[in-house]
């Protein structure tokens, strides 16, 4: 008997830690089989990544959010905003250099999640209600400055941002993996890291330590809107479009991708490289049911019911703790 309850166990740790890669392992499998090899074509895969390294970005950074036990449900606002005043400035007649238009997205993005930081942290206030707030208030601003038009027509050199290719991979995806690798070392290997995992494991007992819970806070929001600013130079770059009502529902998506990977909403728990798998399921999934002709309506249920189930594993395995 106890050996039994000592194999069960090991089957439930192999089956925790390794899980999330079986999921993506038989999905690619499935879908290849069902495309007729379509899924696995080369120029597929990259196009996979080339979808997901968006979401993939906002994912990182609702992860680091997600662990402290808060929420930004602004990140698509933000990004517009972004994105079209990136836009406005790529304009060939602009006279702005690529670099003046890249920081100036990712100081907008900035000063939204310090806006966002500030409330959660130094006021208090709830983050679904802050970033509630700040999604309306973004957007309006991105609607204002394009007087509720798309801004078109940009450099050549901004367009390589979103629709470029370096060494046969897309600029996006290098830019995901380079975020990637900082966010990992952030959260894994400093201090800061730990510090981020206390506070949403518990944060009296952090504070009680001598650690700044405010500025843990107030940091993961702003690191935040920087990756918002990112997103939003590389999708309008992408779409060749500076859309004032672009990224609507892709917060959803970030806190999904996460979740799936195995960050708790409860916070104090969450790891990089499984939101990495997280995202690649739900761009798997997208790009699967697209190549398999499924109407949109049906792929939206199907999401939606991917990202109820990780949910509820994630209640489950909390009560377990």
């Amino acid at each position: 008997m106890e050996t039994l309850q000592k194999k069960k166990g090991s089957v439930n740790k192999i089956l925790n830690t390794y899980g999330i890669f079986l999921v993506l392992a038989v999905m690619c499998i499935v879908i290849s089989i069902l495309s007729d090899g379509r899924f696995l074509a080369y120029r597929n895969i990259v196009n996979v990544f080339r979808q997901v390294s968006i979401t993939g970005i906002l994912a990182i950074g609702a992860t680091l959010i997600l662990i402290t036990g808060g929420i930004d449900l602004s990140v698509g606002s933000v990004l517009a905003l972004a994105g079209v005043i990136a836009a406005d400035m790529a304009h060939p007649e602009s006279g702005f250099p690529l670099a003046a238009v890249f920081l100036t997205a990712v100081v907008i993005g900035l000063a939204a999640g310090a806006v966002n930081g500030s409330l959660v942290a130094y006021a208090g206030a709830p983050p679904f209600i802050v970033t509630l707030g700040m999604t309306t208030a973004a957007r309006g601003m991105a609607l204002l400055y394009a007087k509720g038009q798309p801004i078109v027509d940009f450099k050549k050199s901004f367009n390589f941002i979103g629709q470029g290719s370096l060494l046969g991979i897309p600029v996006p995806v290098w830019i995901l993996i380079l975020i990637i690798a900082i966010s990992g070392v952030i959260l894994h290997s400093t201090k800061l890291g730990r510090y981020i995992f206390a506070v949403g494991g518990n944060e009296d007992a952090a504070r009680a330590s001598g650690i700044s819970v405010k500025h843990v806070k107030f940091f993961v929001y702003l690191y935040m809107g920087a990756l918002c600013g990112i997103v939003g130079l590389i999708l309008s770059a992408r779409t060749n479009t500076g859309a004032p009502n672009a990224g609507a529902g892709y917060e959803l998506d970030a806190i999904a991708a996460a979740v799936i990977g195995g960050t708790s909403i409860s916070g104090g728990k969450g790891h990089i490289a499984g939101t990495v798998i997280g995202m690649l399921i739900l761009g798997v999934l997208s790009n699967g049911l697209d190549i398999l002709n499924i109407s949109t309506y049906i792929q939206q249920i199907v999401k939606g019911i991917v990202i109820v189930l990780a949910v509820l594993m994630d209640i489950v395995q909390t009560k377990r703790n």
